[in-house]
């Protein structure tokens, strides 16, 4: 099974009935893996399909495959791509890598300057995250939006995270900033340009003694 089985789409309205069951697998999933997740209801993930800030995977066969949504802090200047959850029996399809490069476009789309971030205890998501572009980062470093923090309650390693004053935890903070991914490739363009200059005057100097040797013939 692959990818090219699956449509993957921002979701809407008529996904809405998916809410209930997308909720119960993300509870169940953090349960077999023995980590924490910061529960979110049927309701506030309904929600986020109304708004355009979820996307959503379905087979086409119209079976649910996976899910993921957008939640924004700090008045927008940070965005987290939260609750990635692939139905179990269509894991192993590279669904989870698709949806997150789905919901990062929706997120750049949708808030082009925000700051993206993640905290995650998954290796996978991790180098999903890699491949986006995001960077390690101290808690320090991302939203410091009550409202997020308060989402970790309900967290299993909340009392860790408390406990270390909310800078450092489970989890594994990421962070995507796009005003330092336009300064790396301002710098890149910059070295190119540099290239091609230096590489054009070569050629005018080696232009030029040709025309000095033809001269002595």
């Amino acid at each position: 099974m692959h990818t090219k089985d699956f449509n993957i789409l921002v979701a809407g309205l008529q996904h809405v009935g998916y809410a209930e069951t997308i909720c119960t697998e993300m509870e169940t999933s953090a349960k077999v893996r023995g980590t924490g997740i910061a529960k979110r209801s049927p309701e506030y993930v309904a929600n986020k399909m109304l708004e355009g800030k979820a996307v959503i995977a379905l087979h086409k066969d119209g079976t649910w495959a996976g899910f993921c949504y957008i939640e924004t802090w700090s008045h927008g200047e940070f965005v987290a791509n939260s609750g990635l959850i692939v139905n179990p029996i269509y894991r192993k399809a590279g669904l989870a890598k698709a949806i997150k490069f789905k919901i990062f476009d929706l997120s750049r789309e949708k808030y082009p300057d925000a700051k993206i971030f993640g905290l995650t205890t998954g290796l996978a998501v991790m180098k999903i995250n890699s491949d986006l572009g995001y960077e390690p980062v101290t808690y320090s470093q991302l939203t410091q939006d009550e409202n997020f923090w308060k989402g970790c309650q309900s967290c299993v390693n909340y009392d860790i995270l408390m406990s270390k004053n909310r800078q450092n935890c489970m989890c594994t903070a990421m962070l995507y900033d796009p005003e330092e991914k336009k300064a790396e490739e301002a710098e890149r363009l910059k070295k190119i340009t540099h290239k091609a200059t230096l590489l054009q005057r070569i050629e005018a100097k080696l232009r030029s003694l040709k025309m000095v040797v033809a001269g002595l013939i």
